[in-house]
């Protein structure tokens, strides 16, 4: 009898060896799809809809697919996403066109090209102390309008029973709610010259996305499978900060919402984290994370599929491994559909895979190569793996 896509991430989940390695695609920004793409795949696909947005935010630019597209996908999962307080989709709907859209923490998109948005607009780009960091007008977390659809939409999915649930609150990422507030650049430097107030931002930053991730958790934390936390810590080839400052000032604070996730639900921890993340991976393991993800295989150590496998397998499950700077963007199908089949026979052996795209499927991708990976896993992912 055949197992329901749940019933299959389950058993990776768990370190079981289910009947094929599962997908995950068209879920959060970490695993979607972009807009362009998407109209191709509708294109190809004959499916006639209206575009929709993640999260109600068009300026973001990844799609909400249309239940065809993720069927013709074979996505194993399916998203509950929390929603920006009403307030800020009606300022946002009556601003002026092409101006910058700002979010409920005083961050914003700017509009770089027609219908291309990039995160430019940073409130607190020269602030250096506490006092600064007190009177600032923060977000209010407790607004009910984020959380109060999430417990109708999994518990149809629940019911349903046919896909794994993955709960994607919006960056949920001390780290780079700081780059947001600052820009990279400088919070970075203030990691170098004035720390403390950076861990003061930084402890800013979790409280409020722990008050959030609370309310979400306490809405729907018993029907999900999957709960998305993480932070881009790694460039490509190295990690952004030292290990010693990320478990100085970071870890306890992944550590700490972990640790709130683990007491309001059952499900597992996913935390997306880009670039070459290889030398914290036991740090990850240590707080409680069970998902890493993408899997950046063209940054640094990462690209070394046979001593991830070897080193962590049954102790952590990865997601991703897609390469979407060379291999999705430019390859052929054909070549797309090897290097599934090449990254599945290392990760996926003995289960502890998921496949899925080294973060979102870009605008530079093909259709055809979205439909070449995911029809690769169909042909080469079933267990045993003897492809």
């Amino acid at each position: 009898m055949p197992i329901t896509s749940r019933e299959r991430v389950r058993a990776v989940l768990n370190h079981e060896i289910p009947d094929r390695v599962p997908v995950i695609l068209g879920v959060s920004n970490a695993t979607g799809i972009k807009i362009k793409p998407y109209r191709g795949l509708k294109s190809i696909l004959g499916v006639v809809c209206e575009d929709q947005y993640i999260y109600d935010w068009p300026e973001l630019g990844t799609a909400l697919p249309d239940e065809r597209i993720m069927q013709r996908l074979h996505s194993d999962v399916r998203g509950i996403l929390d929603r920006f307080p009403l307030e800020v989709y009606e300022r946002n709907k009556n601003r002026s066109p092409h101006s910058p859209f700002i979010d409920d923490w005083g961050g914003g998109q700017m509009e770089i090209s027609p219908d291309e948005w990039y995160p430019g607009i940073h409130p607190l780009p020269d602030a250096v102390t506490k006092d600064e960091l007190d009177n600032y007008k923060w977000p209010d977390m407790d607004d009910p309008y984020r959380v109060a659809h999430v417990r109708a939409e999994a518990m149809k999915l629940h019911e349903e029973n046919q896909y794994a649930i993955m709960a994607t609150p919006w960056l949920m990422f001390p780290f780079e709610r700081a780059f947001e507030m600052q820009g990279m650049e400088k919070f970075l430097l203030n990691l170098a010259i004035e720390p403390d107030f950076a861990q003061e931002l930084l402890i800013k930053n979790n409280q409020l996305c722990m008050r959030l991730m609370g309310h979400f958790l306490d809405e729907c934390g018993d029907l999900i499978d999957i709960i998305k936390i993480g932070d881009d810590l790694g460039t490509q080839e190295k990690l952004m900060i030292s290990p010693r400052m990320y478990r100085n000032m970071l870890k306890p604070l992944h550590a700490e919402m972990i640790s709130l996730i683990k007491q309001k639900t059952k499900a597992k921890v996913f935390f997306h984290t880009d670039g070459d993340v290889f030398d914290l991976i036991e740090d990850f393991i240590e707080i409680g994370v069970d998902i890493l993800n993408p899997v950046q295989t063209s940054a640094g150590k990462m690209s070394n599929l046979e001593e991830l496998k070897n080193r962590y397998d049954k102790r952590i499950v990865f997601c991703g491994g897609i390469d979407t700077q060379k291999i999705l963007p430019f390859g052929t199908p054909d070549q797309v559909k090897q290097e599934v089949r090449r990254v599945i026979n290392i990760l996926g052996k003995d289960g502890g895979y998921m496949v899925s795209p080294v973060h979102t499927v870009m605008n530079e991708v093909p259709a055809e190569n979205v439909l070449a990976m995911v029809d690769a896993v169909e042909e080469f992912g079933y267990y045993s793996l003897k492809n």
